[in-house]
């Protein structure tokens, strides 16, 4: 499997974050631009809690697979693999919706916040940035839990699940 580049992630980002200023630019000037959900940091923040319940479960088993405890809880590497995953699908979705909230609130930004609504939804598009960024990190620490130690017999070659 292959690893998680940020780059992939910051690149998603900027693009969506200039499609949708853009999008938002031309939607103001032709009428209401559409609100940003209250609950979009909220869902993003739980996947965010949710991602980083996990590697935090999982890096406590391995650890203690690993120093042999008795009686300790094997981690499955199917288990691991699929949480993974999880962990690369989630991050790349929230690169994406982070990305185009982004735009929104900086178009927001830009065309002034003398209305209280407008003022509501450049925090709400900001605070699902702020979201979105916590599952790309719950993401990466989650991948980096599960990643296999090197294989002198793999050339030195990364494996991750």
């Amino acid at each position: 499997m292959k690893q998680l580049h940020i780059k992939v992630l910051v690149g998603l980002f900027l693009a969506a974050g200039v499609l949708a200023w853009g999008v938002a630019r031309l939607w103001d000037s032709l009428g209401t631009l559409p609100s940003v959900p209250v609950a979009a940091p909220i869902v993003l923040a739980l996947i965010a809690a949710v991602l980083a319940a996990t590697a935090l479960a999982l890096r406590a088993r391995l650890r203690a697979q690993r120093e042999r405890r008795p009686g300790a809880k094997g981690v499955d590497p199917l288990v691991a693999a699929r949480a993974v995953v999880f962990g690369q699908a989630s991050a790349l979705v929230a690169s994406l919706v982070a990305g185009l909230y982004g735009g929104v609130g900086i178009f927001l930004l830009t065309s002034g916040l003398d209305v209280e609504p407008r003022r509501d939804q450049a925090i709400y598009a900001g605070l699902s940035v702020l979201a979105g960024a916590a599952v790309v990190a719950a993401a990466i620490f989650l991948e980096r839990v599960c990643k296999l130690p090197d294989d002198d017999g793999n050339g030195g070659v990364d494996a991750a699940v």
